[in-house]
């Protein structure tokens, strides 16, 4: 049976470092500041936005969340984010997404200062991305990379098989995974590559991050192979008390059979990418009032 990556223990642990470098800053009078801006009424973006609140404030982290309805013109979303750039005592903007279909989400991306963009999808930030010199990682990608250097994953020459080929997830991760300092050896896929499985099955590293539920099957995971879920996907379940479940985009009672470490869902990436998100906020505050981290020696 496959070992179990236990995204809450490393997140839980990552938020306490967080948690102690907030109090450093707010001894020097500077409080890290996180706005959230939420246009509509998308149950899961109320979902998601109010956890990322409730971890901002248990590690003292001031947040705001500017609601907007969906009625609202897209100008109305460019004015707030003007005014979010301008306020000294917020130091991370994230636009929630899914926008309403009349937005434009890359131009409201382009729209915030880039020294705010705490998710980093301002070109100027993925820019830096690619080239080595991050301002900011984005928050999932860059909590897998957490996860397999807490599980002491190896990454250096291995074969690495991403499934998913988003700017949010799939691509950023390709690019950190195959940077400098990880020196993993990385394929993109995704639904229309060929031989999906046999490409799966050569990874000693398996991503899935294509937003279809269990398509990764037992079959398509090689003996041993770490398999990271960023899939959350809503099933109907009728024995259950809201009617559905969460899953991932991989078959987990299945792969746990033949996996070496897999990551649940729920409980596995999604801890940290929020733990992510705190930690690029609390960079946005130090950056932006020249205040370092306390020593840690």
């Amino acid at each position: 049976m496959a070992t179990l990556i236990d995204g809450k223990l490393v997140a839980a642990r990552m938020r306490e470092r967080i948690r102690a470098e907030v109090e450093f800053l707010r001894a020097q009078a500077v409080t890290p500041g996180l706005a959230a801006i939420l246009v509509g009424e998308n149950p899961a973006s109320h979902t998601y936005v109010n956890a990322k609140s409730r971890a901002c404030l248990e590690v003292g982290i001031h947040s705001e969340i500017h609601k907007l309805p969906p009625t609202a013109a897209f100008t109305d979303l460019l004015a707030l984010i003007e005014q979010l750039n301008r306020r000294p005592d917020i130091h991370g903007i994230l636009v929630q997404s899914p926008l309403p279909s009349a937005m434009d989400e890359f131009a409201a991306h382009r729209a915030l200062s880039p020294l705010k963009d705490v998710d980093c999808f301002h070109p100027e930030n993925v820019g830096l991305l690619t080239l080595g010199a991050p301002r900011f990682v984005p928050c999932t990608p860059a909590g897998v990379i957490e996860l397999l250097r807490a599980y002491d994953i190896p990454l250096v020459g291995a074969p690495a098989v991403i499934v998913g080929r988003s700017n949010i997830v799939g691509r950023p991760l390709a690019t950190l995974l195959s940077q400098k300092g990880a020196d993993a050896t990385v394929t993109l896929c995704h639904s229309r590559t060929r031989e999906l499985g046999a490409m799966c099955r050569s990874a000693e590293i398996l991503i899935a991050a294509i937003g279809q539920a269990e398509m990764i099957t037992g079959e398509m995971v090689a003996n041993g192979a770490t398999v990271i879920d960023v899939g959350v996907n809503r099933v109907p379940d009728p024995a259950s008390r809201t009617g559905y479940r969460l899953v991932g985009d991989t078959c987990f009672s299945e792969i746990e059979k033949v996996a070496g470490h897999i990551t649940p869902v729920p409980g596995g990436v999604g801890p940290m990418t929020i733990a992510m998100l705190l930690r690029n906020t609390l960079s946005a505050a130090q950056s932006a009032t020249g205040r370092s981290a306390q020593s840690t020696s």
